[in-house]
């Protein structure tokens, strides 16, 4: 006679193959992400920087961050006002390139292969580029305004317009990628109720707002929280075609942080106060985001 396998070997290896299979990937990211985000609020306490012991000072580095040095304040607004800028644009410009580019054709798909173009070359390449065309003697920019016998600008060596310079660089290069994943959501809506919508004479500025809008927002919705997270973590744009200046007018929270931690005499539990004033930061956007306005948001 036959053995019958036993059902409680069998329950028990079944239960056990799902945690083996995340099981490295847990790991890592045990090893890679969590281990970095709780030593970074552990160093966050100390006077530390890489040579000398570590010594706590509490509350100390949180003291100077907001109420000494004023720096930290002037790369928070600055990096404020970079974020809502890129997210603002990326987000107008991929839907009206999305509504415009909607229509199959030779021509649009061109188009949509042209913008994505940007988006495979690295961000140190094309911040180089841009800083060339920006440049106030050779640039190209300054060219064209001259060949219309326009004002030459100073561009990134103008302290009011330098950072919506760089914002809009980071703007060009991604919304390639946004504009793909908002034509693909488009091109999702049911036909059918867009045609119903057309013979009821809905105005095409009606039909967006009623019926493209909710039935994209999903998507949109994805599209807000990650262009808002990689906005606030914008360094190497930043770092290459203006490194903070001129003065500190382009400073973000990142570069700043990098500055003190491995310029500034390393001051690693100082640079590590700011990465967890940056990382609160961007745990209470991400909570609202989720708790109001993802009641807005619309699935199928």
């Amino acid at each position: 006679m036959e053995k019958k396998p036993k059902k409680k070997h069998y329950k028990w290896k079944t239960g056990l193959t799902p945690y083996i299979m995340v099981g490295p990937a847990m790991i890592l990211m045990v090893i890679f992400i969590f281990y970095p985000l709780f030593n970074l609020v552990y160093l966050s306490f100390f006077d530390y920087n890489l040579i000398s012991d570590k010594v706590f000072v509490g509350l100390r580095n949180y003291d100077i961050l907001f109420f000494v040095k004023t720096d930290f304040i002037d790369a928070l607004k600055n990096t404020a006002v970079y974020s809502v800028t890129v997210v603002i644009f990326s987000l107008l410009l991929a839907v009206l390139f999305a509504i415009w580019l909607e229509k199959d054709s030779w021509f649009n798909r061109f188009l949509q292969k042209s913008m994505f173009t940007p988006y495979l070359i690295s961000m140190v390449s094309c911040a180089y580029i841009w800083s060339w065309m920006f440049n106030n003697d050779s640039g190209i920019l300054n060219a064209m305004l001259e060949l219309f016998h326009l004002p030459l600008s100073r561009w990134l060596n103008d302290a009011d317009i330098a950072l919506f310079c760089v914002a809009a660089v980071s703007v060009w290069k991604s919304l390639g990628y946004y504009l793909i994943i908002v034509l693909s959501s488009i091109k999702t809506i049911p036909a059918e109720i867009l045609e119903a919508a057309e013979l009821d004479n809905t105005s095409p500025v009606k039909k967006f707002f009623k019926i493209t809008l909710p039935m994209i927002s999903p998507q949109m919705f994805f599209l807000l929280i990650t262009i808002t997270i990689s906005s606030f973590k914008v360094f190497d744009i930043v770092r290459v075609m203006t490194d903070g200046g001129p003065g500190n007018a382009t400073d973000v929270l990142v570069t700043y942080i990098y500055r003190y931690a491995f310029q500034m005499n390393a001051k690693v539990g100082y640079a590590s106060a700011a990465g967890t004033v940056l990382l609160v930061i961007l745990m209470i956007l991400t909570y609202f985001y989720f708790k109001v306005l993802s009641k807005r948001v619309h699935y199928q």
